[in-house]
């Protein structure tokens, strides 16, 4: 017995220690270099740099992960209205993040006051760019009703911080977007050491300031070029120069963060309206196994927009007119608990954590309006406004940035004056036929109009012609032959309005307006499901329309593992 003790204890090591010899051999071989050819991997003697220690994209502030997948995009139930521009269809959307509320008034005063500090106002050549920043806020006006309290104090009062931003067209909505990509990324940057601390408060000024693609394509131009700003590697660990074993001094190299560094999130944006209605819709609390229902009508589960739970049953769900004269039900009552817009988060959030994502205010999403969703021609992350730009370069061969003479502003039809870019940050162009030659996924710049039966599916159209499928029509040959408001100014400053005041023009879509999504708290409970969809100016604001941003996941679909009934392991 004891011998095969003995024997048996002797057996156990030796596995033990091969066990050990087979890691290490599995170890060392996995950190020995390449795959593809052998070379070691951050060799700190030059070579190849990866993060190789990388593990997922961070969440970005507000936003929370809404894990993709396919669902039934449109109106699943009957419809009173016979309303079938939004008629069902089946699509996949990508995992996206999006806000977990409407961006606030106390978020977009923060943008405002940022505006304000780097470009004064006061100052001539920058007096636009604040003011065509700030919300209309005489959309709360009304020529039978007295709304001066809000017109006074709904954006800037401490009473109302809390509250979704209204009076924002959708082309301020899509600058804030840029505006908080650059100064989120601007904060990560500065944490892990690539810029100096503080710099994006006691640094920041209108030349001088951190744009994202700017410091990924030309880092040495951002903050206008500042070293002590910009600093290379982190704390400026390798801003020297070395010596080879030549004598020869070489530059340090790989010392800014790159988009190979893992680093820098991907652009805030308006989300499609693909991705709006399927993370309104939710239909992950409702699924089993790998199928779906797509039969739900609120961005809850049930019929019905007051709440059957125990401890708050008969609370009305979601912010929206009840009745005709009747927006927020009988005073101390269990009602909606809103006369206007409310507080985010005043209502139970859907099962992707998203709060009101029906009623208290409509929102702005990134598409331009069509009455038909196309998914003939595409099903997976379906948009339609894309309009491909890049990068202007310069004579010198690099990148130009914009300047105080080159800056852009747009005078809307409406007068207001909107800038549409910031000095320092990269100038764009249209893609070219350098871009399109040859594609078959895309032959030109602007594809608002792909497919959407104008100019190629109209009868008047000559595909002989030498404009191609640009060839200008005359307005009463066009499929969308919307009004045509122009503004300009005269030799002396003085802003001339044309109005199109004629009655032949057949319907209100052209490229400039743009879906919103959801109902608000001037609609009935109909426009609370996620499917309905209706159009706006882009250029045009109202007092029930805000939004939020999103952001593109870049990695795994989701964070955790999954069994067939989505349990974590």
């Amino acid at each position: 017995m004891k011998v095969n003790k003995f024997m048996a204890m002797r057996w156990f090591f030796a596995v033990i220690l091969l066990a050990g010899f087979s890691s290490c051999s599995k170890k060392s071989s996995s950190n020995s270099g390449s795959k593809a050819t052998g070379w070691k991997i951050n060799d700190k003697k030059g070579g190849f740099q990866y993060a190789s220690k990388f593990k997922k994209q961070e969440t970005g502030p507000g936003l929370v992960l809404v894990e993709g997948g396919t669902f039934t995009m449109g109106k699943v139930a009957d419809d009173p209205m016979h309303d079938w521009n939004n008629t069902p269809n089946q699509q996949h959307v990508q995992s996206f993040y999006m806000d977990e509320t409407e961006v606030t008034n106390l978020m977009y005063m923060e943008y405002l006051d940022w505006l304000k500090r780097v470009f004064p106002p006061e100052e001539e050549n920058y007096k636009n760019i604040y003011e065509g920043a700030i919300p209309d806020t005489l959309v709360w006006r009304d020529r039978l009703g007295y709304n001066e309290t809000m017109t006074n104090n709904y954006l800037r009062h401490p009473a109302y911080a809390e509250y979704p931003v209204v009076g924002v067209n959708w082309i301020q909505a899509t600058e804030f977007a840029k505006w908080r990509t650059n100064r989120v990324n601007e904060a990560i940057l500065e944490r892990e050491g690539y810029l100096k601390k503080d710099a994006k408060v006691t640094e920041a000024k209108a030349d001088a300031t951190f744009d994202t693609e700017t410091y990924l394509a030309a880092p040495t131009k951002t903050f206008g070029g500042n070293e002590e700003v910009v600093l290379k590697g982190r704390r400026g660990s390798k801003g020297k120069a070395t010596t080879n074993a030549k004598g020869e001094t070489q530059e340090a190299k790989n010392v800014y963060a790159q988009r190979t560094s893992g680093l820098i999130l991907p652009e805030y944006r308006l989300p499609t309206e693909a991705e709006w209605e399927y993370a309104a819709a939710a239909d992950i609390g409702q699924r089993e196994y790998n199928i779906y229902k797509g039969q739900k009508k609120y961005p809850w589960s049930g019929g019905y927009t007051r709440s059957s739970k125990r401890q708050i049953r008969g609370d009305q769900l979601a912010n929206f007119k009840q009745g005709k004269g009747d927006y927020g039900g009988l005073a101390g009552w269990s009602d909606d608990g809103a006369d206007i817009t409310n507080k985010v988060k005043s209502y139970p959030p859907n099962d992707f954590g998203l709060y009101d994502m029906a009623g208290n205010v409509a929102e702005w999403v990134a598409d331009v309006y069509r009455p038909i969703v196309d998914d003939e021609a595409n099903d997976f992350n379906y948009y339609r406004g894309n309009v491909y730009t890049k990068n202007k370069i310069g004579e010198d061969g690099k990148v130009e940035l914009v300047t105080a003479e080159t800056q852009r502003f747009d005078t809307l039809p409406n007068g207001k004056v909107i800038s549409r870019n910031f000095i320092g940050q990269i100038a764009q162009v249209a893609v070219d036929e350098k871009e399109t030659y040859l594609r078959q996924n895309f032959d030109k710049s602007d594809h608002r109009n792909y497919r959407d039966g104008d100019k190629q599916s109209t009868r008047y159209f000559d595909f002989g012609s030498e404009g191609g499928t640009e060839a200008k029509l005359k307005d009463d040959q066009r499929m969308y032959d919307s009004p045509k408001h122009n503004v300009s100014v005269d030799s002396i400053g003085n802003m001339i309005r044309k109005f199109d005041r004629s009655n032949k023009r057949s319907t209100l879509i052209n490229d400039d307006v743009r879906v919103y999504k959801g109902g608000s708290w001037r609609d009935r409970a109909y426009w609370l499901d996620p499917a309905q969809r209706r159009y706006f100016p882009q250029d045009m604001a109202t007092d029930y329309i805000g939004f939020r941003c999103a952001m593109s996941r870049v990695g795994p679909k989701s964070d955790q593992k999954k069994t067939a009934r989505n349990k974590k392991r």
